[in-house]
């Protein structure tokens, strides 16, 4: 008999936790998939520029169009933790001697409040040398 009621209890328990609302318990890191695109990066783009440039700032192009090699596509995905994920796509178009005639990016790359901290110059207090453990002596 006590084996039943601990057994129903128990079956209890586990059904009401299962009938939780509680959302977004479990941690979620940020993760960017394919080529990262910064706003920086992408403002660099001139036309007239080669391929093996264009290779150097970017990086290698996630696509290239296989019927023509005239068309990089560089893709970036963005899922923040429990939001929906975010795709830009930046398309490079050359012309016949591989250099940029014309690129599009489909929406604007979010503004990273981090790439301002990292670039930022902190100066600090300089620290007196202490002469051990005696220096309260």
């Amino acid at each position: 008999m006590l084996v039943k009621k601990v057994f129903s209890i128990l079956f209890i328990i586990l059904g009401l936790t299962a009938c939780s609302t509680v959302q977004k318990v479990v941690y979620r890191i940020d993760v960017p998939q394919g080529n990262y695109l910064e706003q920086v990066q992408v403002a660099k783009i001139k036309t007239g520029m080669t391929k093996t440039q264009i290779q150097y700032l970017l990086g290698t192009p996630a696509l290239e169009d296989p019927f023509s090699n005239n068309h990089w596509y560089y893709v970036f995905i963005q899922r923040k933790a429990y939001e929906a994920p975010q795709q830009h796509t930046l398309i490079v178009n050359f012309d016949k001697s591989g250099k940029v005639t014309s690129f599009d990016l489909d929406k604007p790359l979010p503004k990273d409040p981090e790439a301002a901290v990292n670039n930022v110059i902190v100066s600090t207090k300089t620290v007196e040398p202490s002469t051990g453990w005696f220096s309260w002596l």
